[in-house]
């Protein structure tokens, strides 16, 4: 029956290759009537003043692909469209190990996918900023050398970065038009790390404007130089959560295998919940945040963006390692096997603390009552009443500090403006286009005169609440994790350091996804991971997006 499948397919293949296929052609258009009718939303975040770039242009940014796409048609995309949607990546490669698919396909595919879509005006999501001109030469190279055994493996797999991750032969802009020509950066670490593993670098992911410490009260998903991401699953309905709003549109909506999102505090939680995927926000340290655009180098971290526990699993695995240049990821545990026992993973007997004012929500409620009849013991309790004033200070300090040296270090020598107060003068010469909701964070970061000895107080004591909130009922009840909602609790977890993992647990009746979100100790990575799968394998909630 293999041997059928993959007859039929090569000639597919074959055949199609011998008719050159019209070129598509990305248009603007008029957007007024859709802005007029997006200021009667509900949220006054989604009453957009635009949606496309006023700067992107996705016809040079798929120019360097015209002419294999050229050869590749609506054909080949159905016939290959059953073994890559919404598949995990052990499926994907036993897809190439039998031969139906190999990892120039696979990244055509793609490409084909972002373009088919993107270029449609009433379906274009926005979630794409660059391209990696050279992703199908390098994708016929892992043809040329796959190894044997590529199971549990990035090799030669399509996936997308956050625009806020350096990556050599993209720009990285992190969505501003102050880093328009960042376009000469050497890769980050975790770059490294996943081309070390095979992992192909398809391109970079939309976000909000520096990670969404730029400008207050603004739509999330939106950049100068990306546009207005939109969401899957309600496009100009839902917000797409942010900051890595990019990476989890593009993951839902299956333009990439998976991707890469930053967090500083809720940024992979929330936009991975908006969006249906498991998003892992990993202990502070775990991850090199070596050659990233930064907020804070006491919160920041990347983390894995998938479709399924288990491709998060192997994404995970393939950027760990120690970086000397990153201190925080010095002498942490770098052998640990995110795969074992996975699938063997079980709720029962395991403790889980629910937060009472939580269960009000029916599909929390539901969910909860899932893990239970599963054998998961469920304690709940009420959260200690413990704040944390100084956040924003804490934020405001260190992107004053670390952005000049990421700008010195790791930005393109020609990029010329060496603090946030640069960034802040040259947004102000064309603000309708540069920074059309304001710059009120940055403002607020110039302006910031907090001495060094009240901000290391600060942070230690936001450090010590977070721990606090979560280390006294886990301790005194036992629990092997706390249960939240979204990204609800992403800011206690922040300063705390405390790893989160969310995966979906249904839709409300509008069709917005929700999702549930585990919490435990530091570098609880594989047991979150766990129980993770546990609950994923018992619901298997997560839906398709209907248009996509």
């Amino acid at each position: 029956m293999k041997k059928l499948v993959l007859i039929l397919a090569v000639i597919a293949f074959t055949i199609s290759c011998k008719q050159r296929e019209l070129p598509v052609v990305f248009t603007s258009y008029d957007e007024t009537s859709e802005i007029i009718e997006q200021q009667n939303h509900e949220n006054r975040r989604m009453r957009l003043k635009l949606i496309q770039s006023k700067y992107l242009d996705m016809n040079e940014v798929f120019k360097p692909f015209e002419e294999e796409l050229a050869y590749f048609s609506e054909k080949d995309y159905e016939n290959f469209k059953p073994y890559i949607i919404e598949k995990d990546i052990p499926s994907i490669q036993e897809a190439v190990e039998n031969g139906i698919l190999s990892y120039e396909k696979i990244t055509l595919f793609y490409l084909y996918r972002i373009r088919k879509f993107e270029s449609t005006n009433e379906l274009a999501l926005h979630s794409i900023i660059s391209l990696n001109p050279n992703v199908v030469e390098e994708a016929r190279e892992k043809d040329k050398n796959r190894p044997y055994d590529t199971s549990y493996s990035l090799y030669g797999l399509p996936i997308l970065l956050k625009d806020n991750i350096n990556t050599s032969g993209m720009p990285t802009t992190a969505g501003a038009f102050a880093l328009k020509e960042n376009n000469n950066t050497s890769d980050a670490f975790i770059v490294k790390k996943l081309e070390e593993s095979g992992a192909l670098i398809l391109g970079k992911a939309n976000l909000s404007e520096w990670a969404y410490y730029f400008c207050s009260g603004c739509p999330v998903g939106y950049s100068a130089i990306g546009g207005q991401t939109l969401n899957p699953y309600g496009r100009k309905i839902f917000e797409t959560g942010g900051s890595s709003s990019g990476s989890g549109v593009s993951v839902a909506a299956n333009y990439a295998v998976a991707a890469v999102g930053t967090e500083t505090s809720g940024s992979i939680l929330s936009p991975s919940s908006k969006n249906s995927v498991v998003g892992l926000k990993p202990t502070i340290g775990l991850l090199s945040r070596t050659g990233i655009v930064p907020i804070s180098s006491t919160l920041d971290t990347p983390g894995p963006m998938t479709k399924s526990v288990i491709d998060n699993a192997i994404f995970l695995a393939a950027m760990t390692g120690e970086d000397a240049l990153d201190s925080s990821t010095v002498n942490n545990d770098q052998s640990m096997d995110y795969l074992q026992n996975l699938t063997k993973s079980t709720l029962k007997g395991k403790r889980f603390g629910v937060i009472k004012q939580l269960l009000s929500d029916s599909i929390y409620s539901i969910a909860v009552n899932s893990i239970k009849e599963a054998g998961g013991e469920i304690i709940e309790f009420d959260p200690p009443q413990i704040n944390l004033n100084g956040f924003r200070t804490l934020l405001s300090v260190d992107m004053k500090n670390d952005l000049p040296h990421y700008l010195k270090n790791y930005a393109d020598s020609t990029i010329l403006i060496s603090s946030v107060e640069d960034v802040v003068k040259l947004n102000l010469q064309d603000s309708l286009k540069r920074a059309p909701y304001g710059q009120q964070l940055f403002e607020g970061i110039v302006s910031d005169t907090t001495s060094t000895e009240a901000f290391q107080k600060i942070k230690q004591d936001l450090h010590d609440n977070g721990v606090a909130y979560f280390k006294k009922p886990m301790d005194s009840l036992g629990l092997d994790a706390i249960l939240s909602i979204n990204n609800y609790h992403a800011g206690f977890a922040a300063v705390a350091k405390y790893p989160c993992l969310t995966v979906p647990m249904g839709y409300q009746k509008s069709g917005e996804p929700i999702s549930l979100t585990f919490i435990a100790p530091s570098f609880q990575e594989q047991n979150l991971l766990q129980l993770g799968y546990a609950f994923e394998q018992l619901t298997k909630v997560r839906i398709q997006p209907k248009n996509y």
